[in-house]
């Protein structure tokens, strides 16, 4: 038997519940399939609907020279989950110690004896337990042997492609952000605190709010000029804007930023967390030769994100 696991924080449940389990990063247009399919169970059966997630990501800890940059942090996926009305969102720490954990180990352990596990909805191409060895029949014939249902949700197409993580991810590092937001089912966004930066934005009449990566392991996409909506914390409303990520060769020394040029604002951001959403891609980074042709190539970013804003 594997030592114990202990879940600080977690409620053992009361009650038996319906149960889906996985890293979900990017909470996408397949994991929101699942998600309404566990609503759905769980209503039909008159039980709790629980979402099981782990944090850090499972390969930051047992292959983590292939983990990958994450399309949401452990804030963003809660938030998602928990907008899916799901009853319940159980983060569980991931560690070698249940890294190590045989895949029936997992489900009586963690699943059955902490959630109350009484039905399973999960997805086609699921993985767990030690190695990665249990899969969708695993599932089921440990079903069968303890008791409890599986219902399995097939996989969704775009366009005729799997929806993946991993596409996602391909997408973005290719700037196509119009794409990767309709796989996600909403535009890819990042979020942060506003920084001081060196105020060259506001020199050349286009004040900049500048924002901070909390996150290492956060993927951000392809460099250059987005089309982005922008919203404050606190604030209902969202701002439409321009933003410039990467690199600024125009000038000499100068440092990589994520900084945003908000249409219809004008006060002070500092401190204030934002999150951007990132629409659609006008250019990459471009170096000028002068500080004027870069106010022109501003200006023209500036009306054609005015116009990608206004058709969606």
């Amino acid at each position: 038997m594997t030592q114990p696991v202990a879940l600080p924080g977690l409620e053992r449940r009361r009650h038996t519940t319906v149960v889906t389990v996985g890293t979900f990063d990017g909470v996408h247009r397949g994991h929101q399939t699942v998600l309404a399919e566990l609503v759905e169970v769980a209503r039909e059966r008159r039980k709790q609907s629980v979402v099981v997630t782990f944090d850090p990501h499972p390969l930051y800890v047992v292959r983590p020279e292939h983990a990958p940059q994450l399309l949401c942090t452990i804030r963003e996926k809660t938030a998602i989950l928990r907008d899916s009305d799901v009853d319940d969102v159980a983060v569980i720490p991931f560690t070698r110690a249940l890294a190590d954990y045989p895949p029936r180990e997992f489900v009586e352990q963690i699943l059955i004896r902490h959630f109350g596990l009484e039905h399973l909805v999960i997805g086609y191409d699921h993985g767990f337990g030690k190695d990665r060895s249990g899969d969708v029949a695993t599932l089921q014939q440990v079903g069968q042997e303890l008791g409890f249902g599986v219902t399995v949700v097939p996989h969704t197409d775009l366009d005729g492609s799997l929806v993946s993580s991993t596409r996602i991810r391909k997408l973005l590092l290719a700037g196509d952000t119009v794409t990767a937001a309709r796989a996600l089912g909403r535009p890819y966004s990042v979020e942060g605190p506003v920084v001081r930066g060196d105020r060259r934005g506001r020199e050349l009449g286009f004040p900049t709010a500048n924002i901070q990566l909390l996150d290492s392991h956060k993927l951000l996409p392809a460099e250059g000029i987005y089309a982005v909506r922008v919203e404050r914390q606190g604030a209902r409303a969202l701002h439409d804007g321009v933003l410039h990520l990467g690199p600024r060769p125009t000038f000499e020394g100068a440092v990589s930023t994520i900084e945003a040029f908000l249409f219809d604002f004008d006060g002070d951001l500092y401190g204030q967390r934002l999150r951007v959403d990132f629409i659609e891609r006008i250019r990459g980074v471009e170096r000028f030769d002068t500080a004027d042709a870069l106010v022109a190539a501003m200006e023209n970013d500036v009306a054609e994100a005015h116009r990608i804003l206004a058709t969606r």
